[in-house]
């Protein structure tokens, strides 16, 4: 497995609980700009249209800029590729208040792109600073036992 991209940000703000594995609907010319790394999926989030799960304002870049078709919109909608099972379900959870999805990671799987989504929840401020205190902490005992140790 190859990571393309992967959303850090998501873990501080949202607290996630549970992960999809999707296919992606690309074009032959995105293909190639997602391999060469030229894809972000930050502020991305899917929806359901016609209960077909549609990942929206991710940016895929034009592999080269003279081959691709004048009206090409590179946060194009792009449909994500589920079973039906999963998509029941994720119909369901996305219509509970303060339930999303969002992409986490987009990698290459078995020559075949997959993205990763998540349903998520957001993380209150005080949840934040938590972790943020947590995070100090952890770093200044860290330094301590290098002090010690030299």
């Amino acid at each position: 497995m190859i990571v393309i991209t992967e959303n850090k940000k998501i873990s501080f703000n949202y607290q996630i609980l549970e992960k999809f594995e999707a296919g992606i609907v690309l074009k032959g010319f995105e293909v190639k700009a997602v391999k060469s790394g030229k894809a972000n999926i930050r502020g991305g989030f899917v929806v359901f249209q016609k209960e077909e799960p549609v990942l929206i304002n991710i940016n895929i870049a034009p592999y080269q800029k003279g081959n691709v078709p004048k009206d090409y919109d590179p946060k194009r909608p792009r449909t994500l590729l589920l079973k039906k099972r999963e998509i029941k379900y994720l119909i369901g959870k996305a219509q509970e208040k303060g339930l999303t999805l969002l992409p986490t990671r987009l990698y290459i799987k078995g020559g075949k792109i997959k993205i990763e989504i998540a349903l998520c929840k957001g993380k209150k401020k005080f949840d934040k600073r938590e972790k943020i205190k947590k995070r100090e902490i952890e770093r200044e005992m860290k330094r301590e036992i290098k002090k010690r140790n030299l």
